[in-house]
């Protein structure tokens, strides 16, 4: 079985899925603590930095792959929308810091990328498919007290998720 069919059926899979440890976090559940090396030279602590203020904060696999390259570009594209809405967007995958000022600085990416090279966030945010170990595409959308307030997860559809996460926005601020 080629590797993408075997990653399809692991995410499709109701037994897999069906178990707690493989499904993203809950929507109202608080999201954890954590601080990381961000692309900015500087450590990025959730608590500290973004303490009473709304967040976009995605996973991704991997700097310069072309789903990735899509959907972090999607992100950038869209920044001033999240802006308007005071929602700041951090990105989070396992590459090095060195690796994500480089593709920071070749995609104009006005965020901040932070470096999780043991995934040991993403596996707080169950952001991590078991025995392959990659990190998976999960978006999660914090409100001002970090409760988690929409989860879009989907490795195959890049674009989804910044999609999905507009939605979210707009029926909460105008609801």
């Amino acid at each position: 079985m080629g590797f993408v069919l075997w990653v399809r059926k692991l995410t499709h899979n109701s037994q897999l899925i069906s178990h707690n440890r493989y499904m993203p976090l809950s929507i109202g559940s608080k999201a954890p603590s954590f601080i990381l090396p961000s692309s900015s030279g500087q450590n990025f602590d959730l608590d500290v930095d973004y303490k009473d203020k709304p967040l976009l904060l995605f996973f991704y696999p991997a700097d310069f792959t072309r789903g990735c390259t899509t959907e972090v570009c999607s992100f950038r594209d869209s920044f001033e929308v999240f802006e308007g809405y005071e929602i700041d967007i951090i990105g989070i995958s396992k590459d090095s810091v060195n690796t994500h000022k480089r593709f920071k600085t070749e995609y104009k990416l006005p965020f901040e990328l932070l470096s999780d090279p043991k995934q040991e966030v993403a596996k707080l945010y169950k952001a991590v498919y078991p025995i392959i170990n990659i990190t998976k595409r999960i978006t999660y959308l914090l409100d001002k007290s970090h409760t988690i307030v929409a989860v879009y997860d989907n490795l195959f559809l890049a674009k989804n998720h910044i999609d999905e996460m507009m939605k979210k926005v707009k029926a909460r601020t105008m609801g």
